[in-house]
């Protein structure tokens, strides 16, 4: 394992980290919006989908985790779940039955989400200080 590996793996699960908050923070603004921008139905949910960065299997497990280097966003997809129906006959996206399609964001979902992200993330900034401080101590015990 190099030097700075610890480094590449918290820099990328920061990364990764800060585009889950913001797709969570995208999420919590359209809790509420029946159209989307093009006009087409209510907000769909998105989620973050996340994977190895670098990861390879090698003959052992030990060349795999050398292999391993951090988390990246694989993409970010809309959560398939229907949306919610509720009934507000004086809405302007009502249906005939007096319906709107509402958006499948869960709020405590969210932000269930969005707290995990925010402790993930400073995780890493912890991860990062630490590694730094071993840096730190190693010159100093090498002068």
């Amino acid at each position: 394992m190099g030097l700075f590996d610890a480094l590449d793996a918290s820099g990328s699960a920061l990364s990764a980290e800060r585009v889950r908050m913001d797709v969570t923070a995208e999420n919590l603004a359209n809790a509420q919006s029946t159209r989307t921008a093009n006009g087409q139905g209510p907000y769909r949910r998105k989620e973050v989908v996340m994977q190895e960065a670098g990861a390879g299997v090698g003959p052992s497990f030990a060349d795999s985790l050398q292999a391993a280097r951090g988390v990246k966003v694989a993409g970010i997809v809309e959560d398939p779940t229907p949306s919610r129906r509720v009934y507000d006959p004086g809405h302007p996206d009502a249906d005939a039955q007096g319906y709107v399609s509402m958006p499948n964001v869960n709020t405590v979902t969210e932000m269930t989400d969005l707290i995990g992200a925010s402790r993930a993330y400073e995780a890493n900034v912890t991860a990062m200080q630490t590694t730094k401080s071993m840096f730190a101590r190693t010159l100093d015990i090498l002068k």
